[in-house]
Order: C-alpha cells, then structure tokens, then sequence
C-alpha cells in the first residue's frame, strides 16, 4: 500500500482480509475506523480481541459459545429427541430467529466437498453419531446448504443413520438451490422447516 501510511496501509490491507470487503470496502472502513472517537475505536478492537479470546466450539453440539456446554445444549427445556443438523453457527442463528423449533443441534462445522478435498472425517461426523447411539434421538432434520455440497452431505448423513431406525427428514427446498441458511428470511426458513420430508 504505497499510496497510504505505513499503519493505514496496514489497516487497509488487514480489513481486506475479511469476507466480502474488497479493496475499497477496506479503505471506506479504514478511513471511517479512524474517523472515530479513540475510545469508539478502542472498543470495536477490544470487541474483537475478547470475542476470539473467549470464543469456542461447544463440546456437544460443535456450536460457537462462551460457555461449554452451550446455551441451547443446557436448556432443559428444548425437546431432546430432535436434532436439526446444519452447516454452521450462523446456520444456527438463522433457524433460531424463526422461533418455530424447539429441538437441539448439530453443527458439522463444514460440509463434504470431493472437489476441495473435504471428506466426511474433515466435519464434526464423528461427534454427531456419538449422540446418535448415547442419547434418546428419535428425528434428525438435516439443514444443511441446498447447493451440491450440502445435498451429498445430507444423503451421506441419512445413509448412515436410516439403518438405526431414528426418523431422518430433509428442510424443504422453500430455499433457493445455490442460497445460503443465513441470508434467507424468516418466513422462507419458517415454511421450508415446516415442509420438511422423510430421506
């Protein structure tokens, strides 16, 4: 970044670095960041530095939490015989927001991809199935991405559960092919999550 100060460039170049932000989105944060009142910019860093401190994966569900077990893996009150598998924690969040489920989760951190050499030993597979034959499960939902990645993941996961007798059902496709859980509004979650059929 020849054109900027040494720690703008710096800044500038560390901001591109985040999805979505190119060069440009970078600079316009840069310039805003440093617009800022110290303590206003003091505080976004400090934010960032605790959350990826105190940050980690939950120990039964694979979900982002501050506190192990998770919040909704400790909630007595969710229906523990259902467990909706999806891709990600913003996976998780975005099915919260329709308030219509009530059962657990499974976060498999990823999805199996062949052409980018992700199997199913590279997502947290092991763990869930581990649940599987501990605990009282009688429904897997599978949530994952309608695109080709989620849709292999998903018939590999009902392939391996089917022979266990537990019931595995798949989202509706209320969601675009090609779209992503967490940029789909509430009312198309709400009805795909309600559309949901047996694998």
């Amino acid at each position: 970044m020849k054109y900027y100060a040494r720690p703008l460039g710096e800044l500038i170049e560390q901001l591109s670095k985040l999805p979505g932000i190119g060069g440009k989105s970078a600079q316009r944060l840069a310039f805003h960041l440093l617009a800022m009142e110290e303590g206003e910019a003091e505080a976004i860093a400090a934010a960032i530095v605790e959350a990826r401190r105190s940050m980690k994966y939950c120990s039964v569900c694979g979900n982002l939490t501050d506190v192990d077990p998770c919040a909704i893996c400790s909630d007595m009150s969710r229906d523990r015989s259902t467990v909706c598998v999806v891709e990600s924690p913003r996976d998780v969040t975005a099915m919260e927001k329709i308030r219509e489920y009530r059962g657990l989760y499974h976060v498999l951190n990823g999805a199996i991809s062949p052409m980018d050499g992700i199997g199913p030993e590279d997502i947290n597979l092991k763990s869930l199935l581990q649940r599987l034959q501990e605990n009282d499960i009688r429904e897997v939902i599978l949530a994952t991405n309608p695109n080709i990645e989620g849709e292999a993941t998903a018939m590999y996961i009902a392939r391996l559960i089917k022979p266990a007798g537990i019931r595995v059902s798949r989202i509706a496709h209320g969601i675009p092919v090609g779209g992503d859980l967490e940029y789909t509004d509430e009312v198309t979650l709400s009805k795909a999550m309600e559309g949901r059929r047996e694998l």
